[in-house]
């Protein structure tokens, strides 16, 4: 950054809207000026632990100046823009920000259907624009590693790979019912397959897109919502070539939370524990391999995640997961809700 100060846009200060306005200002702190498109204009500041502080103004507290007219906010010339309002509401947003030449951080998913993302991509191509998808876990040390030992081919040929996701949906959110959450409505992008889709992401990250998806699931349990908290997933990668059977299981409804990733090959299987912060290596004949990262803070991911971020706004270098990879991850989660939705195997690769 700078010494001039840098105008930074957000749209949506939510729990995440809020976390990442408190990161920017620890990175930045007075070299930025920061502004806010607001619809429901909370006054409530949520804290780092995900609770309320009542003796807060978070808005006073950051000298956020607020907008209640996204056009109104755009006149002043945002260098950045953060879009963290609900999923459906996503690329309405980035195509406001991306149509004045603003770069733009959107927090996953991309939205919650196609339409627009290819208009979007065709104004950053042509506007030079730099865009990130906020999938934090591709920050994670622990998905790092497994990455390149996979890379490194440290088990050989792979034969399955089995990833997780559970937790309790209601616990998500100290400072809200879990009935208003955006995760829990339909028709502003929730559901466990959108709000969940980090674990779609990253193996697509690892193994490209899925020849073919098969979902069993949707809202099995008690919980007050009107989208699916449950779902198993089977899909058809690529590997060396080869075909390679992946399965994913998320839901909403797991106390206490279970995250983790265990990837099967010929010479020995590695277990990527998300919850446990460890990365387990197990072959034949040798003592496993224990990579601990106890003490890691979760909130290094999403400062991991702005660093990178504007790292190429500065640079002007593509992200590690661009707008077309926010695509290609939403078009396996809509395949997923497809399959679910129809009883179908769905051919996307």
């Amino acid at each position: 950054m700078s010494n001039n100060k840098k105008k930074i846009l957000f749209i949506g200060l939510g729990g995440i809207g809020q976390r990442h306005l408190r990161n920017v200002s620890a990175q930045f702190g007075d070299n930025t000026s920061m502004l806010a498109y607001r619809v429901r204009n909370l006054r409530q500041t949520v804290t780092a632990n995900l609770t309320i502080d009542e003796n807060a103004d978070f808005i006073e507290k950051y000298s956020v100046e607020v907008f209640t007219d996204l056009d109104q906010a755009l006149t002043q010339s945002p260098d950045v823009a953060f879009i963290c309002n609900p999923s459906s509401l996503h690329i309405p947003s980035c195509l406001a920000v991306a149509r004045v030449g603003c770069d733009f951080f959107v927090e996953k998913p991309l939205s919650d259907s196609l339409d627009g993302i290819e208009e979007l991509i065709y104004i950053c191509q042509s506007k030079g624009l730099i865009g990130l998808v906020g999938y934090q876990l591709r920050f994670h040390p622990c998905y790092k590693l497994l990455k390149e030992l996979i890379r490194q081919g440290t088990i050989g040929n792979l034969l399955s790979i089995r990833a997780e996701v559970g937790e309790y949906l209601p616990d998500w959110h100290k400072y809200e019912d879990y009935r208003q959450m955006y995760a829990s409505k339909k028709d502003l992008g929730g559901g466990v397959v959108l709000s969940q889709i980090h674990e779609l992401d990253y193996l697509y990250d690892l193994f490209g897109m899925p020849r073919k998806i098969f979902t069993l699931g949707g809202h099995l349990s008690n919980l007050e919502i009107d989208a699916e908290d449950v779902a198993d997933v089977l899909m058809e990668m690529t590997f060396n070539g080869k075909p390679l059977p992946v399965s994913v299981h998320m839901d909403y409804i797991q106390k206490p939370p279970s995250r983790n990733c265990k990837v099967i090959g010929e010479s020995g299987k590695i277990t990527m524990d998300l919850t446990g912060l460890k990365v387990i290596v197990e072959k034949p004949g040798k003592e496993k391999e224990i990579h601990d990262f106890g003490g890691f803070e979760r909130n290094e991911l999403f400062v991991s995640e702005i660093d990178h971020f504007f790292r190429c706004v500065a640079t002007r270098q593509q992200t590690v997961v661009t707008i077309r990879d926010g695509l290609n991850s939403l078009k396996i989660a809509l395949a997923v809700k497809q399959s679910m939705e129809t009883g179908q195997i769905i051919s996307i690769g």
